[in-house]
C-alpha cells in the first residue's frame, strides 16, 4: 500500500488548529498535499504570520499522517510541512465598512492615563509587522499624541494626495497622527463635536491602502474618541492596557465595561511595567507584579502578557527607534513577540466564531 492524497486529507480532518477547535479541512487551512515517492509536502495556510502555534500544527500533522500510513499499511513518509499565512477577514453584519480593505481595527485602550497604552499599540503594530503583516497604526489620542516621538517623526513632513492624508511610511507600519498635523508645543483643546471630527478625519480621510490590522491607539477614559471610535468603524477588538496596582486595575475595569457596553469584544489585558530586573539580576515587583493578570481572570477575560519596566524599552520609545527593543535585548523581544501573537490568536478565533457587529449607543436620561 502506498498513501495517497485522499489519504493525507483524511489524517488532516484529525488535526485541529489549537486555538480555533477545529480542524485543518473544515478551516480551509489544507493549501496544497504533494507526494514524490517517499516524500510528502503539506501546504497550510495559517490565518495570521503571528500564529503561535506552528510549531504544535506541525508535529499534529506530523503524527496524523504516520498514524495514517501505518493504519493502511503504508511505509512511513518523509513529512514536509510548508506555512503560508493569510489574515482573515469576518463578514460584517448589518454595518457598511468604510474601510473595506482594513481586514482588523483594533482598539487599544485603557481607564486612565499613564499606563502605557501608546507604548502596547506601537510596540504591536511594529511587532505584527515583523511577523509579516501589513500593519496601520492610527494615533487616535489626538488630546496628547505620543505616536511623532515613539515613531521618530520629528524630521518626517506629512502629505495630501487626493485630499487624503498620506501615512507615514516607517519602522514597517503606515502610520498617522494628529501630533503632524498641528503645532507640536500647541495646546489641543476640544469640545466633543470637535474631537469627533478630528477622529473621523483621520481614520476616514487617510490613504491607509490593504491592510490585515489597524492599530487604534485611544485616548485614556471612556470619553468621545472611544465612543465615536465604535459608532463609526466595525471593530474586530479591543485591547485594554493596565498596570499592576489596584487602583489602575479599577480604572481598566471601568474601559473593559465600556467595550462591553458598546458591543465590541475585548481581546484581553496586557499587564504594563509588570516588573524590573535591576543590575543585580534580581526582579523587583515595584507595581504588585500580576495584578492586572487577576483582574483578567476575575473578568473572564484573556490576558495576553506581561512587559517588563525596561531601559531599552524606555530609551527606544524616547528616541523612536521601536524596532530596536527586538534587537537590544532577547527578553525584550520574546514578550513583546508574545503578546504580539495573542494578540493575533484572540482575533483569529473571533474571526472564525462569526461576523462582526457594528455597535450602536443608546443613551438613556
Amino acid at each position: 500500500m502506498t498513501l495517497t492524497t485522499r489519504d493525507i486529507h483524511a489524517a488532516l480532518c484529525t488535526v485541529k488548529d489549537p486555538d480555533l477547535g477545529k480542524d485543518l479541512v473544515t478551516l480551509n487551512m489544507v493549501k496544497d498535499v504533494r507526494i514524490d515517492g517517499s516524500a510528502v509536502t503539506i501546504g497550510i495556510e495559517l490565518t495570521t504570520p503571528a500564529c503561535p502555534m506552528k510549531d504544535k500544527i506541525r508535529g499534529d500533522i506530523e503524527s496524523a499522517v504516520r498514524a495514517r500510513a501505518s493504519s493502511i499499511g503504508a511505509a512511513i513518509p518523509q513529512i514536509s510541512v510548508e506555512f503560508t499565512a493569510q489574515v482573515r477577514a469576518a463578514a460584517t453584519k448589518n454595518a457598511s465598512n468604510p474601510l473595506p480593505n482594513v481586514k482588523h481595527i483594533i482598539a487599544v485602550g485603557a481607564g486612565k492615563g499613564g499606563v502605557g497604552k501608546s507604548t502596547v499599540s506601537v510596540n504591536l503594530a511594529v511587532g505584527l509587522a515583523r511577523f509579516g503583516a501589513r500593519v496601520g497604526l492610527l494615533d487616535g489620542d489626538i488630546y496628547g499624541p505620543s505616536a511623532p516621538t515613539m515613531l521618530g517623526l520629528a524630521e518626517l513632513t506629512g502629505a495630501i494626495r487626493d485630499e487624503m492624508l498620506v501615512p507615514f511610511e516607517v519602522h514597517g507600519i503606515r502610520a498617522i497622527t494628529i501630533g503632524k498635523l498641528v503645532d507640536p508645543e500647541k495646546a489641543l483643546i476640544w469640545r466633543g463635536p470637535m474631537a469627533h471630527g478630528a477622529f473621523k478625519q483621520l481614520a476616514l480621510q487617510t490613504e491607509w491602502g490593504a491592510l490585515d490590522y489597524l492599530i487604534v491607539d485611544l485616548p485614556p477614559g471612556t470619553g468621545d474618541v472611544p465612543l465615536t471610535l465604535a459608532q463609526l468603524l466595525p471593530l474586530t477588538g479591543a485591547v485594554v492596557v493596565c498596570t499592576p496596582q489596584r487602583v489602575a486595575q479599577d480604572d481598566a475595569r471601568r474601559a473593559v465595561r465600556m467595550f462591553q457596553q458598546l458591543g465590541v469584544p475585548v481581546l484581553g489585558v496586557v499587564e504594563n511595567m509588570s516588573y524590573f530586573i535591576g543590575d543585580d539580576g534580581k526582579t523587583y515587583d515595584l507595581f504588585g507584579r500580576g495584578g492586572a493578570e487577576i483582574m483578567a481572570s476575575t473578568m473572564n477575560l484573556p490576558f495576553l502578557g506581561a512587559i517588563p519596566i525596561h531601559m531599552d524599552l524606555r530609551r527606544n520609545s524616547d528616541e523612536g527607534t521601536p524596532l530596536k527593543n527586538w534587537t537590544a535585548n532577547p527578553t525584550l523581544a520574546s514578550d513583546l513577540d508574545a503578546m504580539c501573537q495573542r494578540i493575533a490568536s484572540q482575533i483569529s478565533i473571533i474571526s472564525v466564531q462569526g461576523g462582526l457587529l457594528q455597535p450602536t449607543l443608546s443613551v438613556t436620561g
